[in-house]
C-alpha cells in the first residue's frame, strides 16, 4: 500500500513539471523582431510603428471561444 502511494506520487511530480521553454535568441529586455497582425477590427497592427516604446503583447487562443 505504501509503495504503490509512493509510487502515485513520485509519477504525478514527474509528470507535473513543466515543459522546458523552447530556445531562442531573444533575451529579457532586447529587442522584438518585427512582425505585422490583423486586429479584430479589420486594421493592420505593425510593430515597428511602436518602435522606442514599451509594447506588451498577450495572446490567448482559447480566449471567448465558450470551451
Amino acid at each position: 500500500m505504501r509503495s504503490g502511494i509512493l509510487t502515485a506520487m513520485l509519477a504525478a511530480l514527474a509528470f507535473g513539471q513543466a515543459a522546458a521553454p523552447p530556445e531562442t535568441h531573444l533575451k529579457p529586455g532586447g529587442e522584438a523582431p518585427d512582425f505585422r497582425l490583423s486586429t479584430t477590427g479589420g486594421t493592420e497592427f505593425h510593430l515597428a510603428a511602436l518602435r522606442g516604446r514599451t509594447v506588451v503583447v498577450a495572446f490567448f487562443p482559447a480566449a471567448f471561444t465558450g470551451g
